[in-house]
């Protein structure tokens, strides 16, 4: 197969939303755990969440919360790799395929679209598709036959970067690009499966939930003050946010649009949730 190469124009009568998902625990939709179902209703709402979008995408733009630069990357190979990192899983799951093409004329588009909103940004040739963005589109998009471009955060961690990273890319929405922030709501490795965080995650969850179904201008600045939210650093340690990171760059390409939670599930006594916007 070529790569795509298409040349994207402007319908904002099918703008499509932005999603910010939870992309599960490495490759836990593809595998036996204990109990059986822990990851099914998540599994269950990524395969269904495609069916609300206004039409096909014409390509896929995936902010993964593991992959972090200092310069705004973003992959460039017409035919990425994986990348399977995550580690001690079984054998099969290192097997795992997702064949979909990349698109290098879209790259350098979003390249210069991030430079002309003074974003720093570069494209890196050679770098595969991570977990965050092939375990969670392997669900949603099975048949892999949409282009799909990877971007990076900003590995400063700071959220206004993030959100303005999202703002620079609004447009891209009114070309038929879906932009999906890839990480998770709760992300703290010692929580997963202690029951004394469960009321700490619900309560984070809470906040965010009514931070994200706020008016845009209180929305933003939630979320820039996010690490003030009740119990938001046993959510999130310090330092290690980067899986909350692309709801901001999600919510930033929809500066004009509430966000609504479309799912919650209680998981390893943990809440994660996900959010659309537009």
């Amino acid at each position: 197969m070529q790569a795509t190469t298409h040349s994207l124009t402007a319908d904002s009568s099918k703008r499509m939303p932005t999603w910010y998902i939870p992309h599960g625990g490495g490759p836990c939709f593809f595998m036996e755990w204990n109990p059986s179902d822990a990851w099914s209703k998540m599994a269950n709402f990524l395969k269904g969440l495609s069916a609300g979008l206004p039409q096909r995408p014409k390509a896929i733009v995936v902010v993964s919360a593991h992959w972090l630069e200092s310069t705004v990357s973003v992959t460039g190979a017409a035919s990425p790799g994986l990348i399977y990192d995550y580690y001690g899983f079984p054998a099969h799951t290192y097997e795992l395929k997702y064949p979909a093409l990349g698109d290098p004329a879209l790259a350098s588009e979003i390249v210069q679209t991030l430079e002309r909103a003074n974003i720093p940004a570069k494209i890196d040739p050679s770098r595969g598709f991570d977990h965050g963005m092939f375990i969670p589109m392997l669900l949603m998009f099975p048949e892999a036959n949409i282009p799909v471009i990877q971007l990076s955060l900003n590995s400063n961690l700071d959220p206004l970067t993030q959100i303005e990273l999202g703002q620079a890319l609004v447009g891209l929405r009114d070309q038929g690009v879906l932009i999906i922030g890839s990480g998770m709501s709760f992300h703290n490795m010692r929580g997963y499966g202690d029951p004394r965080y469960a009321p700490l995650s619900d309560e984070f969850d809470l906040w965010l939930t009514n931070a994200v179904q706020s008016s845009p201008k209180e929305r933003h600045q939630a979320l820039l003050n996010w690490d003030k939210a009740p119990a938001a650093r046993h959510c999130h340690p310090p330092r290690q946010e980067e899986h909350l990171l692309p709801l901001m760059v999600a919510a930033g390409a929809a500066p004009e649009e509430r966000g609504l939670k479309v799912f919650s599930d209680r998981v390893m006594e943990t809440t994660l949730s996900a959010f659309v916007f537009g």
